[in-house]
């Protein structure tokens, strides 16, 4: 094997080992979940300094002071979505394109959006470059969401703010599901799972502490 065979060979072996023990040996049961993971290559996703790091047990930096989730986290809210083969998702803060890619696996189709500019390009780029032809990819204020495309089976945010944007809730699909941190910048954040059980009617359930970048959108 030549040199690039080698480092292929060993990123496979710990993606496997992430599915194993980080993933699986914490909770995450949905097969459709563990098997997406298993086949998305997480070190194309990261600064080509940070590749050895791609499958360690952590968070890791992107450009513009945004970052690349735990492989936990992610999976976490992509099982709490509750995707089917036919669903539609939306995801708010794009970011590496990560969890867009892993999305893509499971889900019909996927948009996202990254109010970064710099980070949208080099996301959409890497999207089309590894073959994940069912995201789309727009720049813009992700709390707005995409209104044309609604409603969504599934809106997963990867940013946190102290309330949930109206506008995510009403492009929600009744029985959809919309997983978001929700809490303070760096603070205390706690992640939410809400589904729509009717026009008006919604259920929240919280899932776990995290720690993300805040939400960002036009009104501040």
């Amino acid at each position: 094997m030549g040199v690039s065979d080698k480092a292929a060979s060993e990123f496979s072996r710990l993606r496997d080992r992430m599915v194993d023990v980080q993933l699986a040996g914490r909770g995450i049961a949905d097969p459709q979940v563990l098997t997406a993971m298993r086949i998305v290559p997480r070190e194309m996703f990261v600064d080509d300094a940070l590749e050895e790091f791609a499958y360690e047990d952590g968070a890791l930096p992107i450009d513009a002071g945004q970052t690349i989730s735990q492989p936990y986290i992610v999976a976490r809210m992509i099982e709490a979505a509750t995707l089917g083969f036919d669903s539609r998702v939306l995801e708010v803060g794009t970011g590496s394109g990560y969890a867009a890619a892993v999305l893509s696996r499971i889900a019909a189709k996927v948009y996202t959006i990254e109010r970064h500019a710099a980070l949208a390009e080099v996301a959409r780029q890497r999207l089309a470059h590894l073959g994940y032809g069912n995201v789309d990819l727009r720049t813009g204020d992700g709390t707005h969401g995409w209104p044309e495309e609604s409603p969504f089976d599934a809106i997963i945010v990867a940013a946190a703010g102290p309330t949930v944007p109206i506008a995510l809730k009403q492009q929600l699909a009744i029985g959809g599901n919309l997983v978001l941190p929700i809490g303070d910048s760096y603070g205390s954040q706690t992640l939410c799972k809400i589904t729509r059980l009717g026009d008006i009617e919604f259920e929240c359930t919280d899932l776990d502490a995290v720690s993300f970048v805040p939400l960002i959108s036009e009104q501040g």
